[in-house]
This record gives structure tokens, C-alpha cells and sequence, in this order.
């Protein structure tokens, strides 16, 4: 009887061990891909950021070279109210852009450990 009892409790102590090691690997993995989709995330919003700054010093050029071609004040006044009310609807923009952006980056990045995390409940 005790062999068999000492038999048993190695036996599911191998067991607990092999599903340790059966977990880890498959958290590693899930951190790496993880890893990935933040790595891509990360890219995507740098792209755009970059994007974001060239069409605005694109516009604020623009903006500039008829500022000074204009010859009236009232036209002047006009330009600067144009330029600030499409700055900060393009700043708005660009914030709702970022924000759907990382929100997909998180999505991404949690997205390989759910499996995981639904079969230890």
C-alpha cells in the first residue's frame, strides 16, 4: 500500500511538473507573439506620427506663404482664423487616430495570452 501511495504522488508530481513546463513554454511563446504586435503597433503609430507632422508643416507653410502674400489685414485675420480652426480640428483628428491605434496595439498584445489564461480558470 504505501509503494502504491508513493507511486501515485510521483506520479502526479511528474504530472504537475510536465504541465509547469507545458505552461511556461506556452507563455513564452505567447509573450513573444506578443511582442510582435507591439513591435507593430509601435511602427504604425510612429508611421502616422511621422505622417501627422508633415502635412502639418505642410499646411503651416502654406498658411505662412499667404500670410504673406496677403495685402489686407482683414484678409490676414482671415487666414490665421482658417489655419487655427483646421489645426485644431487635424489635432483632434490625429488624437481620436492615435488613440484607435493603441488601443488596437493593446488588443494585439493581450490577444496571445487569453488562450492561456481561458484554460488555467
Amino acid at each position: 500500500m504505501a509503494v502504491q501511495s508513493s507511486t501515485r504522488k510521483a506520479q502526479c508530481m511528474v504530472n504537475s511538473i510536465a504541465d509547469m513546463n507545458r505552461l511556461g513554454r506556452e507563455l513564452v511563446d505567447s509573450g513573444l507573439r506578443s511582442a510582435v504586435a507591439v513591435s507593430a503597433g509601435a511602427q504604425a503609430i510612429a508611421a502616422e506620427a511621422t505622417d501627422y507632422g508633415r502635412r502639418t508643416a505642410e499646411t503651416g507653410t502654406a498658411t505662412f506663404e499667404k500670410l504673406i502674400a496677403s495685402n489686407s489685414l482683414d484678409k490676414v485675420i482671415a487666414l490665421q482664423a482658417e489655419y487655427a480652426r483646421t489645426a485644431y480640428e487635424s489635432l483632434v483628428a490625429e488624437g481620436a487616430r492615435m488613440n484607435e491605434l493603441l488601443a488596437d496595439m493593446s488588443r494585439d498584445a493581450l490577444k496571445p495570452f487569453e488562450s492561456v489564461l481561458y484554460r488555467a480558470r
